[in-house]
């Protein structure tokens, strides 16, 4: 069964995309002329680390997977089985779906990153090693109740977040103990309950667009299910500020047959996690 995935934030990396830009010029122009600057300075260059800010960094992703899409596509007509996206990654599977044009994402991506830089004030940290029973009993400590589950990645790699002073807690808390907690380098609380305020914009602008419905499967973050037609702006919304559901999407396609990832953009993150699964799940079998 042939999946493709697409990376979301953190993926990103100086010099991503360089061999594509020069393929894709027109594309490249569109998305010039939609973003104000030169996507592929952006990119190659990364100047004055401008890829460490969420509003330049899901516009760069999206254009970058979007475009090893179809460079893919070139090399290899057949559809996969399944297409799905880490973050934001899953505007980029969209966009290999059909739901809507190059540039339509490109505008869809590009208010998402910047109604979520608007919301500081929070961060995030990954908690390594404890499963999603145990963290959440560790929210119900006094001070951690303010954070959120906002990634379960895989098996003991499950990522929280909420406000500064709440993350500053969980890291005295779990210091000098078998758990390991390591806060990450972002603007803010992603997908968690302080991100409402963008989803609720989010999804007024979203549903300004015409989104057709997936020509291939493409499993949502927030349901681990194929996106419904129909309901793609509202689950999109919901992305920015519940919990990405991956180990389950990854487990509902283990569930259907072989899984053979190819995986389409930087890095190569999403591998690393499914082999986190598949490995958790032999384990469970045997």
């Amino acid at each position: 069964m042939k999946v493709i995935g697409f990376p979301g934030q953190g993926a990103q990396k100086a010099g991503m995309g360089a061999d594509l830009f020069a393929d894709f010029g027109e594309l490249v122009a569109a998305a010039d002329a939609v973003l104000g600057y030169s996507v592929a300075e952006l990119c190659v260059e990364n100047p004055d680390g401008a890829l460490l800010l969420t509003q330049y960094a899901q516009p760069a992703l999206y254009v970058v997977e979007a475009l090893a899409c179809l460079r893919h596509r070139q090399a290899d007509p057949t559809p996969p089985d399944y297409l799905l996206g880490h973050s934001i990654g899953e505007f980029a599977a969209l966009f290999a779906a059909g739901v809507f044009d190059f540039v339509t994402g490109l505008r869809l991506v590009a208010r998402r990153g910047e109604l979520m830089s608007r919301c500081t004030g929070g961060t995030m940290a990954a908690v390594l090693g404890l499963a999603a029973e145990e963290i959440d009993d560790l929210l119900t400590r006094p001070g951690l109740a303010e954070l959120d589950v906002a990634l379960y990645n895989a098996p003991g790699q499950i990522v929280l977040a909420g406000p500064e002073d709440a993350v500053d807690r969980l890291l005295r808390e779990t210091a000098g103990t078998a758990v390991r907690a390591v806060r990450l380098n972002v603007s803010g609380p992603f997908h968690s309950r302080y991100m409402k305020p963008a989803a609720v914009e989010f999804e007024r602008y979203a549903r300004e667009f015409d989104l057709a419905p997936p020509e291939i499967p493409v499993i949502a973050n927030v349901t681990a299910r194929p996106h419904v037609p129909g309901e793609i702006a509202h689950t999109l919304a919901r992305q920015i500020c519940e919990p990405v559901q991956w180990e389950r999407s990854i487990r509902l396609l283990l569930a259907a047959g072989e899984l053979d990832l190819v995986e389409l953009g930087p890095g190569t993150t999403l591998a690393g996690m499914v082999a986190r699964i598949r490995g958790k799940r032999l384990r469970a079998a045997a």
